[in-house]
């Protein structure tokens, strides 16, 4: 890699209109960092259909700018999470089926959890409470579509379903509005993911104070294999002020 490349985010891939989708931007940005744990920290907001610069930063991380603005920093870290199992393909695939059928208010066209997305334009990470109230999941197969060459989903696209989850938990584990932003994501993946079969994406509350919650997520097979799991710093909008 030369001091920087030039990328645009796609249009499709967003989270918010114009906005990237949060998960998709830090697997880029982690792609180019040096370390097997990534942690992922948001400026700004990364817009789609315009061009950014990627460079590779002091200490094995990378950044994303526009002009002389910060959006995004990527660097090594550590990750001491206790993840709990998968639910079961068939308790994920119901949770699933529940969101679908009762969605919250708020929802947007997110490449990882918009309503509207089919298998082959989106993740369709729709995210459900499970039995006992202490856990969010879905049952979901990547399209074939979405993998590379060699079968398998691009690491971007796995940190990208670790993102949606921690917004889930937020909203229906911790009753928060809708609107929430992903301020950082720390990830570690450890294995291959392949297409055309069926994952389990889940997460869980860590903790919750005022705007601002935290949520571990984690990606597994339809067995229960852990492929990937993460942790979550998400911040909710400041209240519209009175007229």
């Amino acid at each position: 890699m030369t001091d920087f490349e030039t990328i645009t985010v796609a249009d499709h891939l967003c989270g918010y209109p114009g906005v990237a989708f949060g998960g998709y931007v830090a697997g880029v940005l982690a792609g180019r960092a040096t370390a097997k744990t990534v942690r992922v920290d948001f400026r700004r907001p990364v817009p789609t259909g315009g061009p950014v610069r990627l460079t590779e930063a002091a200490g094995g991380g990378a950044e994303l700018t526009a002009g002389e603005l910060l959006l995004a920093a990527a660097t090594p870290a550590e990750l001491d999470t206790d993840v709990p199992d998968a639910p079961s393909w068939t308790v994920a695939s119901a949770a699933a089926d529940a969101y679908r059928a009762a969605p919250p208010d708020g929802s947007t066209d997110c490449f990882g959890c918009g309503l509207d997305r089919t298998p082959s334009t989106g993740l369709r990470l729709h995210c459900g409470p499970v039995p006992g109230g202490a856990m969010v999941a879905t049952a979901w197969t990547p399209a074939v579509e979405l993998g590379g060459p060699d079968g398998m989903l691009p690491p971007e696209l796995v940190w990208g379903a670790l993102d949606c989850p921690g917004n889930a938990a937020g909203r229906l584990l911790d009753d928060r509005p809708a609107g929430a932003v992903t301020a950082s994501l720390s990830a570690r993946l450890l294995r291959p993911v392949p297409v055309g079969t069926g994952l389990v994406s889940y997460a869980w509350m860590l903790g919750s104070e005022g705007r601002k919650y935290r949520a571990g997520t984690a990606l597994a097979t339809a067995t229960g294999d852990l492929c990937a799991f993460a942790e979550a710093l998400w911040v909710e909008p400041r209240p519209t002020p009175a007229p």
